[in-house]
């Protein structure tokens, strides 16, 4: 399993605005797996990106990491 750092909008139907763009880590065996995860948020996703051990480690220091399992 890998952990992606995928960055979104909430709405899919606005303008993406870059100041509103969030992000949230889940856990994977591709990046197709988890737009399939996601799809049923109806987010407009902008970047899908595997992160590195060492880019893992840096995240998981922030007090707002927070990683979602995809069950299978």
């Amino acid at each position: 399993m890998s952990v992606f750092k995928v960055y979104y909008q909430e709405n899919a139907n606005e303008i993406p605005v870059r100041e509103n763009t969030l992000s949230l880590y889940i856990e994977a065996e591709t990046a197709v797996d988890v737009m399939k995860y996601l799809e049923p948020r109806k987010y407009n996703i902008e970047l899908i990106t595997e992160l590195s051990p060492e880019h893992l480690e840096y995240e998981m220091k922030s007090e707002n990491f927070v990683l979602e399992k995809i069950n299978g």
